[in-house]
């Protein structure tokens, strides 16, 4: 008898191509970009395939890779540094930041309704000319 593992059948083709999507994942998106650009430079249907794989299984809209790195940042911007004055300085500082960023956004907003309100003020406005001007025009016609 043969052994298991001399036998080339679909499950192993899988597992190869699942151990090298495994390992392209724990390097990150460089990888699979560099691995994409390689791809193109060699034959050019490698690099078109990999370039749809990686649309596909949105590896590089899923924010995995993004979400991996956030993970690894965490500890470092919620962990204390072991002086009680600069913590409290950092989680001051990080308080003020978040309540600017929120009445920046809060800011804009308004700006946009504000923008979006003139230029329907204004769109109506000269709907109104135009129909006047319509209107006139068919009273001297008459």
């Amino acid at each position: 008898m043969t052994p298991a593992h001399a036998y080339a059948g679909p499950s192993n083709a899988a597992s190869w191509f699942t151990r090298a999507t495994d390992w392209l994942d724990a390097r990150g998106k460089g990888a699979w970009i560099a691995t994409m650009v390689l791809g193109f430079i060699f034959f050019w249907p490698v690099g078109l395939a990999i370039l749809a794989y990686v649309i596909w299984s949105k590896r590089m809209f899923s924010g995995e890779s993004c979400a991996r790195s956030a993970r690894s940042m965490a500890p470092t911007r919620f962990r204390g540094s072991g002086n009680v004055a600069f913590d409290s300085y950092k989680a001051d500082m990080l308080r003020r930041l978040e309540d600017e960023q929120e009445a920046f956004e809060t800011f804009l907003q308004r700006l946009r309704e504000a923008k979006d309100k003139a230029e329907f003020d204004q769109f109506m406005e000269d709907r109104q000319k135009r129909t006047d001007a319509e209107t006139g025009d068919d009273k001297d016609a008459a």
